[in-house]
């Protein structure tokens, strides 16, 4: 129930309230397609990591995530402007 776009490709953060402190499915089993998942319960009642999570992130804080084989997020996907270097962003202004 709690989940913030990070790119327009699809990537999200979000709670999975099936997640079991005790035995994560996460790391160990193909049990995601790619996005972050955080500790919820389901109907997103009560105090809970993805709760926090969201209610804590404005639009465009950046969001790192460690131990993960993929590539930097795109530049033009997303507002992922903050992954290019000053003398690329001035690049492509229009000024």
């Amino acid at each position: 129930p709690h989940a913030m776009r990070l790119t327009t490709s699809g990537t999200f953060i979000h709670g999975n309230y099936w997640y079991n402190r005790g035995n994560p499915p996460f790391g160990r089993t193909g049990t995601s397609h790619g996005c972050v998942g955080l500790a919820d319960v389901q109907g997103a009642q009560g105090d809970t990591t993805a709760k926090w999570f969201y209610d804590n992130s404005l639009i465009g804080d950046v969001v790192v995530v460690k131990n993960s084989p993929d590539k930097t997020v795109a530049p033009d996907n997303g507002l992922n402007g903050w992954n290019m270097s000053w003398s690329e962003w001035t690049a492509g202004s229009a000024v």
